[in-house]
């Protein structure tokens, strides 16, 4: 065999270790993306199993605002029917369930603040536990959607990375979107708006 030959193998060899190197770093990474967007919708799905037992005790009061009561019933039920796959992330898909998931949160901030107005509600032990749980279940989402960032962030640089770049759209590993704030967000809300 030529020098030349050898040099010419090894390198083959040495970029298709590197390929295979690339690839499984890519898939474990590409995983545990898809590992933490399950617990994203983990985290959403017991704000909206603790919801509906918050809507259970709230109908059963005889004179309470049942127009505000049902937005909060319609908003969970688009929220728990967006159902994205995590090999069907995209910046349109993370949208659409970024938008049910704010329309939930904002008509339940409504109603929370809405039985401020009815102490017979507020003694109500149920209601007692939700209050003390629901501060945990938003920080639950809010750490979910932090820890799913870090790894989309890690996920969308290592299939940029050379030389993982340059097959990695090929191979099916796209770029995953990550949660952004939604504008104005940064603004803490009125509670007079709340009410009205």
């Amino acid at each position: 065999m030529s020098k030349t030959l050898l040099v010419v193998l090894g390198v083959v060899l040495l970029l298709g270790g590197c390929s295979f190197s690339g690839y499984n770093n890519m898939l474990t990474s590409g995983n545990k993306v898809d590992q933490k967007w399950a617990d994203v919708e983990t985290a959403y799905q017991a704000r909206a199993d603790k919801v509906k037992g918050l809507a259970a005790i709230v109908k059963n009061a005889a004179d309470f605002e049942k127009e505000t009561l049902t937005a909060v019933v319609e908003a969970r039920a688009k929220a728990t029917s967006v159902n994205i796959s995590a090999d069907n992330l995209t910046p349109e898909t993370m949208a659409q369930f970024e938008q049910a998931q704010g329309q939930l949160s904002g008509s339940l901030s409504r109603l929370l603040v809405t039985i401020e107005k009815y102490p017979e509600l507020k003694a109500v032990q149920g209601y007692r536990d939700f209050q003390h749980q629901y501060e945990g279940i938003e920080n639950r989402i809010a750490s979910a959607r932090v820890d799913y960032n870090e790894a989309a962030t890690l996920y969308n640089t290592l299939i940029k990375k050379l030389p993982n770049g340059f097959y990695s759209g090929l191979l099916g590993f796209d770029k995953k979107p990550l949660f952004k704030s939604n504008p104005g967000s940064e603004d803490a809300p009125d509670v007079d708006d709340l009410l009205n």
